[in-house]
């Protein structure tokens, strides 16, 4: 290794939390950490630190958690660290240029996807949700687009058939823990050669939102089927069922799912056997094989059926 550089790290989710571990492991000295401020989290709202903030501060490294990085005050206090690089990994900030600026090697990002497809805030679930047979993560240098900076070094994974986001997002992480600090070494010794993303197959990985969630059965089954793995385990894609002899539905979680190719014509969201095999556009179908109730544990689907009772014909919504 080079010398050992100075840096600050700049993080927030526990996706972010393995590459901080493995850059402090490559031996390098951390000026500081910056994090999303701590929020209302739990039944009490008690006001929570990000994983990243608990993290460096069980390793002794001083935290910052500025609601914004816009001021001259909080620019100057950044170029003050006289920074050789800083890490980015999820951070949800927008860095202006001021502090892209100010480190002598510049900001490096850790995005999980392959550039220039997923751009933005959810890459990991579109790209399950989208039926991506292969991701990956990628170091690049950050300027003032969204993600548009030249790529320094990728690694690839295949998205498997029964993939679910949590799964993806863990193995992401670990090889972003992997590349981060041979990606840092080598822009260090001047033995990377920064490459410009294309300007074809752009794609924007949108905030997950409430209407991501909720299943709509006429889809067609393979997206269906993409939408609840890509969810899982959070936040989750839900449907409406409601128990015989009940007037209110219950929201249901559907956790893990499978595509059937199953031939129907019946409407869609309908069951189609007594093992939850869903109906949907295109006259396909969807088994489902995780489930959860509200104020329940998840349960794989032959727990739940043994108590909840629900029919061939029932009808989802």
């Amino acid at each position: 290794m080079t010398k050992p550089l100075r840096l600050a790290f700049m993080g927030s989710p526990d996706f972010s939390v393995p590459v901080l571990a493995a850059l402090i492991e490559a031996g390098h000295e951390f000026a500081c950490v910056y994090s999303q401020p701590p929020r209302p989290a739990g039944r009490g709202k008690k006001l929570t630190p990000t994983p990243v903030h608990r993290y460096a501060e069980e390793q002794g490294i001083e935290v910052r958690t500025p609601k914004s990085l816009k001021s001259e005050d909080e620019q100057a206090a950044f170029a003050a660290l006289d920074l050789d690089a800083a890490v980015v990994v999820a951070y949800g900030l927008i860095l202006p240029q001021a502090i892209l600026d100010a480190p002598r090697l510049g900001c490096m990002n850790l995005h999980a996807s392959l550039l220039p497809r997923w751009r933005g805030a959810a890459p990991i679930q579109r790209a399950i949700m989208a039926g991506d047979k292969v991701t990956g993560v990628q170091a690049m240098m950050m300027e003032a687009g969204l993600d548009t900076g030249p790529v320094l070094a990728t690694e690839t994974t295949d998205i498997a058939a029964d993939e679910i986001g949590g799964s993806l997002h863990d193995r992401l992480s670990a090889l972003g823990a992997q590349l981060a600090p041979r990606a840092l070494e080598a822009l260090a010794g001047g033995m990377l050669t920064p490459e410009p993303q294309s300007e074809d197959g752009v794609t924007y990985a949108a905030k997950l939102t409430a209407a991501d969630q909720r299943i709509d059965w006429t889809g067609p089954a393979h997206e269906v089927d993409q939408q609840i793995r890509g969810l899982s385990p959070f936040p989750g894609a839900w449907f409406h069922w409601t128990p015989p002899g009940e007037d209110e539905p219950l929201r249901i979680k559907a956790l893990m799912s499978e595509y059937v190719d199953h031939a129907h014509d019946v409407a869609a969201g309908t069951l189609l056997d007594d093992q939850l095999l869903v109906a949907c556009g295109g006259g396909k179908a969807v088994r489902l094989t995780r489930l959860q109730k509200p104020g329940s544990r998840a349960m794989d689907a032959g727990d739940f059926l043994r108590g909840n009772e629900i029919k061939a014909g029932t009808c989802f919504a």
